[in-house]
């Protein structure tokens, strides 16, 4: 191509380039910027493979003609107006597919970049698919972009890339590296630090609950960051509740009605009202809704690493608007959004009068126009939409301020900064006219709840300012960032993290479904057997992301439920919690109070006596855990927890059988004297003996003071 400008401008190589004459079919698009971006195919490939019998067309041999001989080296066949040519279908000879994706991006984007010295290159997958005309085939280009055999034939390690994948805006990075780079590169994992899949079981009161919040903010933060607060339960509770106001901590009980469609997704009924048609009806439609794994998933996807979160974009200084793009229940409105994406715009309907003039800057002047020559009838004041919203489109929204595009009422499908000006751009279809320039920063057609970011749905309003006050500005921020993934090296992104307690009492293979086998370590997105499933009620692709941990408690003493399921067994570590008197004796110096003297009570002693009678007479997963104790400061609030938690507790433990309560309270021996428990022998009603009842009839109850003398300090 440098020989044929060089004929052009020069005459240099009109031996070879003189005899072709001028062409008329079958041109080559070039890979470099140059003045002219199409050559003729056969004079090129003639030059080069230094052959002059060659047709300029397809040809039925791969090595033939010109045409299929540059179609199967992976650059671009086009006509004369540079767009490209259709190459016939029935040529086996031609390569096609995702094999000919790979070579034409290896051709016109990596290898131009590291004749520039880029350190990395993207490549947008419907940028792609429309300079090689292929329609509707995003699916295929992104399978080919992410695959193992475009990093061998590029030369390029796994990319990063932003989500959704599959779409026409999902973006693959590449990081430019040698050959040598490449090959150390491909030896070494890159997959995602291992998921937390963790079960923490034992008795009632032995700190499970407390501990998933350590085990979550360890998870999120970091062992090290963690480590200061581990012996500080207000500043790690703090730490806990502000984890979770950003989202990135879930919190969810399960019980016997928890179901798949609660945990993953399901089906509810809408009606119009919940949607932005103002519509209220008493009929219904069925909407599939996200779950609460799915809401924190997808959460989860939004994590940045740590070259974002040094770089990371804030909406300091910016405002931030909730904007209508297109209409939610219009048939076209899918395809209506995916232009305003790819275009890098935004549109406002209303009135079809051109704002560009600078008098429009006062909305005085806008509600003149529209008086005279607006198409909405009745009176026009400044209030209304066509007046108000304008000025907002036109005048209040700044270069460098967020709009958070809505779905509805209840959902947002993207984020993005205004990075241009008010313009007027009539289109074919006649509405939506006023268009201002945006970088999208997320988007997700499906959208996700409000509520992610906002403390209640949207209004009707087609466009508006959010108080900063209602919104979840560290949310909102990790998705405006959420676009941007690091180099390949960098795999450690932020940690989410589902704590689901009492986790036995849910039926687990009712709840999980599919997620039983996504859940598995070395199946999450980013390991190297990641999986996908189709979920039934959405039809969406899902997979569970590696930076989401799960964290379980059990209490083996709710025995009125079936034994956690197998299949799960296999998928957690389990992590036994038992009563300790270490850690009792911790948590009451932490208050300047002594476990082994209490206001004259030695509560280890207290604890472990229990325990061991507990343990005799029933088994070890009934023990009375330590954390009972934990906030008592006197000898009335070690009373009140014996009475109210800890005899109740036993009575169910025994059903009822309050003499094995007695037993392990100390109080079955007659001779010994009554410490908690006192019983009188009830006499033989008239009319039967002792003999015919079977032995002693006895009335039990608590003592109103008890005697702790068998546990001084």
């Amino acid at each position: 191509m440098d020989a044929y400008d060089s004929y052009r401008h020069s005459g240099e190589y009109s031996a070879i380039f003189g005899a072709f004459g001028e062409p008329r079919e079958y041109w080559v698009r070039s890979t470099r910027e140059r003045h002219n971006r199409i050559y003729p195919s056969k004079p090129i490939v003639d030059f080069v493979r230094g052959k002059t019998q060659l047709n300029a067309g397809w040809g039925q041999r791969a090595d033939a003609d010109a045409a299929a001989q540059l179609h199967n080296a992976g650059y671009i066949i086009v006509d004369e107006n540079d767009m490209p040519a259709t190459a016939p279908p029935q040529n086996e000879h031609l390569i096609a597919g995702n094999d000919r994706i790979r070579l034409c991006a290896r051709n016109y984007y990596v290898e131009p970049a590291r004749e520039n010295g880029s350190v990395d290159v993207a490549i947008r997958a419907g940028d792609l698919g429309r300079e090689m005309g292929l329609r509707d085939r995003n699916p295929a280009i992104c399978s080919a972009l992410g695959s193992a055999e475009f990093q061998r034939c590029a030369q390029v390690p796994p990319p990063t890339h932003t989500e959704p994948n599959p779409s026409s805006s999902t973006i693959f990075t590449y990081r430019l590296i040698s050959a040598k780079e490449s090959s150390v590169m491909k030896s070494a994992s890159t997959a995602f630090p291992p998921s937390t899949n963790l079960i923490l079981y034992g008795p009632p009161g032995t700190g499970k609950t407390y501990t998933t919040a350590w085990e979550a903010v360890r998870l999120c933060l970091g062992d090290d960051a963690a480590e200061a607060l581990r012996d500080n339960r207000d500043t790690l509770m703090t730490e806990y509740r502000r984890l979770s106001d950003e989202g990135r901590i879930e919190f969810v009980t399960f019980h016997q009605s928890m179901a798949y469609e609660d945990f993953v997704e399901g089906r509810q009924p809408m009606t119009g009202a919940d949607d932005d048609d103002g519509v209220s009806s008493s009929g219904f439609r069925l909407e599939t809704v996200p779950g609460i794994f799915r809401r924190i998933a997808k959460r989860a996807e939004t994590g940045l690493g740590k070259t974002a979160m040094n770089h990371r974009m804030t909406v300091d200084g910016r405002q931030i608007f909730k904007m209508s793009v297109g209409f939610s229940r219009d048939p076209g409105d899918q395809q209506f959004f995916e232009d305003v994406i790819e275009g890098g715009y935004t549109l406002l309907d209303w009135e079809h009068i051109d704002w560009s003039d600078p008098k429009y800057e006062n909305i005085e002047e806008i509600l003149k126009a529209c008086q005279e020559h607006g198409r909405f009838e009745g009176p026009v004041t400044l209030q209304s939409g066509q007046v108000s919203i304008t000025d907002v489109f036109r005048n209040r929204l700044k270069i460098g301020d967020i709009i958070i595009a809505s779905k509805g009422n209840r959902l947002v499908r993207a984020i993005g900064e205004i990075i241009g000006n008010y313009e007027y751009q009539p289109r074919p279809e006649g509405d939506y006219n006023h268009r201002r320039a945006v970088r999208w920063l997320w988007h997700d057609a499906a959208g996700v709840p409000v509520t992610e970011i906002y403390d209640s749905n949207f209004t009707m309003r087609s466009l508006y300012e959010l108080k900063k006050e209602r919104l979840n500005i560290p949310a909102l921020e990790r998705y405006m960032n959420s676009g941007f993934k690091e180099a390949d090296t960098d795999t450690e992104r932020e940690a989410f993290v589902l704590i689901i307690d009492e986790i036995n009492r849910a039926n687990i293979s009712k709840v999980f479904g599919e997620l039983i086998t996504l859940l598995e370590a070395d199946k999450r997105l980013g390991q190297p057997n990641a999986i996908k499933v189709h979920l039934p009620y959405s039809g969406d692709e899902f997979g569970v992301p590696a930076n989401l941990h799960i964290i379980g408690t059990m209490n083996t003493a709710d025995r009125s439920i079936a034994l956690l399921d197998t299949a799960l067994r296999r998928r957690f570590t389990f992590r036994e919690l038992m009563p300790d008197v270490i850690e009792l004796r911790q948590a009451l110096a932490a208050r300047k109070l002594n476990a082994d003297n209490l206001d004259g009570i030695n509560l280890c002693k207290l604890l472990q006596t229990i325990n061991e009678r507990i343990e005799y007479l029933f088994d070890r997963e009934h023990q009375i855990g330590h954390a009972y104790f934990t906030n008592c400061s006197t000898r009335a609030d070690v009373e009140n927890v014996i009475r109210h938690k800890i005899i109740p507790l036993l009575a169910e433990y025994f059903y009822e059988d309050w003499s094995k309560v007695a037993a392990v309270l100390g109080d079955g021996d007659s001779t010994n004297g009554a410490h908690f428990l006192e019983s009188k022998r009830l006499p033989a009603p008239a009319g039967f003996t002792d003999d015919e009842l079977g032995r002693d009839k006895r009335r039990w109850s608590v003592k109103a003071a008890f005697d702790f003398s068998d546990f001084a300090a």
